[in-house]
């Protein structure tokens, strides 16, 4: 039988978007916003306060999808992007006094950091506060974040059928991408295990 591709293993880490094997420069500080599509997916699946927190806002592609449903936003990024309202802070430096009404936390977070910012959100947040987060599915993997899955197990998994094409730099392209996205929806005190449900 024929092969239908020919690579190597650089190939194969680059094609799971595996950031110290791609050929291309990564973004400014890890910065690649949501397709405001899959934050409204995320709405019609889930319930959140009316105050969210979202900690990597950068140009407000979540933030806007919030709003536009009613939700009150407090907007931080470790950049200043240009979005209105945005206060300049290291959100793993930020404390429970800090948070405005005990909100919800949703964001796309720097994915060199992602394991970072979730355990950080839980740490911060009372119990009964959900956290949701758009990371690839490889967030699944790796004996550190087994670590932070066994100290805060997520919820549910919400896995989108259909690749999703996120914004380098906050600029959308046409290109198809290689990356399988998902939300892990985590509540704070939950203790079992994690529901995976599709996005199609």
């Amino acid at each position: 039988m024929a092969k239908d591709w020919t690579g190597n293993s650089k190939a194969v880490y680059s094609t799971l978007a595996a950031s110290n094997h791609s050929a291309d420069d990564r973004a400014d500080k890890d910065y690649y916003c949501t397709p405001p599509k899959a934050v409204e997916e995320l709405l019609k699946r889930e319930e959140f306060n009316h105050y969210i927190l979202e900690p990597a806002v950068g140009g407000g592609h979540i933030a806007d999808v919030l709003k536009q449903n009613g939700h009150i936003v407090q907007s931080i990024d470790i950049t200043d992007r240009g979005y209105a309202d945005t206060k300049v802070q290291d959100f793993l430096t930020m404390t429970k006094d800090q948070l405005n009404f005990s909100p919800d936390i949703i964001t796309n977070p720097p994915y060199s950091m992602a394991t970072e910012f979730a355990e950080h959100a839980l740490d911060i947040s009372m119990d009964s506060v959900k956290v949701a987060m758009f990371l690839k599915i490889q967030f699944l993997e790796s004996k550190k974040r087994y670590e932070l899955f066994k100290k805060y197990p997520p919820k549910t998994v919400y896995v989108f059928v259909n690749r999703v094409n996120c914004g380098k730099n906050g600029i959308f392209g046409k290109e198809s991408s290689a990356v399988c996205y998902a939300w892990f929806v985590w509540e704070k005190g939950f203790n079992g295990f994690p529901t995976i449900k599709w996005i199609g």
